[in-house]
């Protein structure tokens, strides 16, 4: 690793903290403009509306850098915290996302084409083996193993998000496949839905509100047999001085980076959170102990 790549290691959070105050400004002026006054002094709608066009700029370049390890966790490719080699083969790896899905945190759609690349299943009229088995564990209380994805549940509770969500999922030719839950993770259970064969969390139980309850209402969102698909960063505990310094930047990082916690201890939550019968979460291979916001990955299954 260069001397580059260790200093942007550290001081990175600084730089996307810089980047979201950018916006703040423009945010302002934005709701002046519209004389929306009811937004501008409301910390919450105003958080959320400044936090959706500072991520307008900033998902791209995130999915840009996180996409060589999120790919292949959705199409089960990773495991032990790594990427699969081409070529390799691991009898343990987790099973590719398929069946019915909940999306934690969909935001501005920035994984929509990504789960029309892992594959989209459009019954016809001579149903394969796997189609006739997707379709018995989709009308049981039983996890879908195989097959593409048969419905997409997007949980989104920042509404500045919808209109750019509405459009990828169109873009994708998705739209009767993917439905927007407009609440928050801790309010799935009125909406009534159908218990999921995967839930997908992809950098967003850092923002949850009572993470350990709700990571254990989203465990009973599963099916038996259902696979939570995990990135998420954490707490650094490898070093007592990244732990105080991350805990520094966690003073001033919530309140401009749409409520997101630094100091996390997600992957204990995880684990903890009830009975799996698979755990497959680590660190993510290569991150070194001086990392100021570490991450964890891979597929735990109920």
């Amino acid at each position: 690793m260069t001397l580059v790549e260790v200093v942007q290691r550290i001081v990175g959070p600084w730089l996307m903290l810089a980047d979201a105050a950018y916006y703040l400004p423009h945010t302002i002026v934005g709701l002046i403009r519209t004389r929306n006054w009811s937004t501008l002094f409301s910390w919450s709608r105003f958080q959320s509306v400044w936090f959706s066009r500072f991520w307008a700029y900033m998902g791209p370049q995130v999915r840009t850098g996180v996409e060589p390890i999120v790919v292949p966790l959705l199409k089960g490719r990773v495991s032990h915290g790594r990427k699969l080699e081409d070529g390799e083969t691991l009898e343990t790896a987790p099973l590719p996302l398929s069946g019915s899905v909940i999306e934690v945190g969909a935001g501005s759609g920035m994984w929509v084409s990504l789960f029309k690349e892992i594959g989209i299943e459009t019954p016809g009229k001579d149903d394969s083996d796997s189609d006739v088995r997707q379709r018995k564990a989709a009308a049981s209380d039983v996890a879908c193993t195989s097959g593409g994805i048969t419905k997409i549940y997007g949980v989104e509770p920042n509404k500045g998000n919808h209109t750019a969500l509405r459009q990828r999922v169109h873009d994708a030719g998705m739209d009767d496949i993917y439905e927007i839950l407009p609440l928050g993770v801790e309010d799935i259970a009125t909406a009534n839905i159908p218990k999921a064969d995967c839930v997908v969390t992809i950098l967003c139980l850092c923002s949850i509100p009572s993470p350990r309850e709700n990571i254990r209402a989203l465990y009973g969102y599963l099916k038996p047999g259902g696979r939570m698909y995990v990135f998420e960063h954490v707490c650094n505990r490898k070093h007592w001085s990244i732990y105080l310094y991350q805990k520094f930047i966690n003073l001033f990082w919530p309140h401009m980076v749409g409520g997101c916690e630094l100091q996390r201890d997600t992957g204990r939550y995880l684990r903890e959170a009830a009975p799996w019968s698979k755990v497959d979460l680590s660190p993510l291979a290569n991150e070194l102990w001086f990392q100021a916001v570490p991450h964890v990955v891979g597929v735990l299954t109920k």
